[in-house]
């Protein structure tokens, strides 16, 4: 028998980034001079969560403390849990072992200095993590991965390596992996193996993202998703950005997530499903 929509939390996660963090802009030929682009979605964010007593988690790319710092103490006062998203935002499998050590530890320390939390979260950007992931994670004092992604292979993106849907120890991902670590996988479609948020909310809508979230529910499977604050707000046009980049963003993405937090969960902190992984997970 499965279980109800309601008794199974989920978790609503904000990849903490600027519009100037993405590929997508990084490797555009054209430039924006708006700044911090997707700031001004986070008060939307925030209200929307404190309409239905939700609490989200926040992977936070630690770099823009420099430019806003205000933005981060805030959503940490509010009560929402902050996680690492990186301090720069470059894809690790760019960057050299030393590199990747410095991303993770100075995102943390940076992080817990401003939010007075212990931040334990992490999420690698584009979700491209290596060989050595799981071992740098516990060298520098995390306790989750919220990382891998267990859908279909999408040729250009990610996919095709991972197919554990429950959050479980991480040595279940790598067998060489920390078994105190534990990795908490992104929301997939049961049968169509696709995400379940980020560019595929905007591409096949939020009624879409719902009837996953219920699939999985009824699986006993939390449903974990992400958005970006910038998805939320009206992009300036950059030469060079795909167009995919720009689908429903902004309205249409505000309403969206209204929809999604109008569901019958409790969407908690993703550091609450981890705690409570004996319950979700298998290991």
């Amino acid at each position: 028998m499965g279980t109800s929509d309601s008794t199974v939390p989920a978790v609503l996660s904000i990849d903490l980034e600027y519009f100037s963090h993405t590929p997508a802009y990084r490797t555009a030929a054209g430039t924006t001079n708006e700044s911090a682009v997707g700031r001004e979605a986070i008060p939307t964010i925030l209200n929307a969560l404190a309409e239905t007593d939700s609490t989200a988690t926040f992977f936070t790319v630690s770099e823009m403390l420099e430019e806003t710092p205000g933005v981060v103490e805030t959503i940490a006062d509010t009560g929402h849990e902050i996680g690492s998203h990186t301090h720069t935002h470059k894809h690790l499998s760019e960057l050299s072992a030393a590199q990747r050590r410095e991303e993770l530890a100075t995102s943390r320390r940076r992080l817990e200095s401003v939010t007075d939390q212990s931040v334990v979260g992490f999420r690698a950007p584009s979700f491209d993590i290596t060989e050595d992931h799981f071992e740098l994670l516990e060298a520098t004092g995390y306790e989750y991965d919220s990382s891998v992604v267990p859908c279909r292979s999408i040729p250009g993106w990610y996919g095709g390596e991972y197919d554990e849907t429950r959050p479980v120890s991480a040595a279940e991902i790598d067998p060489t992996a920390p078994t105190a670590l534990t990795e908490l996988p992104v929301a997939v479609m049961p049968g169509v193996g696709l995400p379940l948020t980020g560019t595929w909310i905007r591409f096949f809508g939020v009624r879409y993202t719902i009837l996953g979230m219920r699939l999985l529910a009824r699986r006993g499977i939390p449903p974990v998703l992400y958005i970006h604050p910038w998805e939320l707000v009206d992009l300036p046009r950059v030469e060079g950005v795909p167009a995919r980049v720009y689908v429903r963003t902004g309205a249409y993405m505000r309403r969206a997530l209204r929809r999604i937090l109008a569901e019958p969960y409790e969407f908690v902190a993703a550091n609450t499903v981890v705690e409570d992984r004996v319950l979700y997970g298998r290991g």
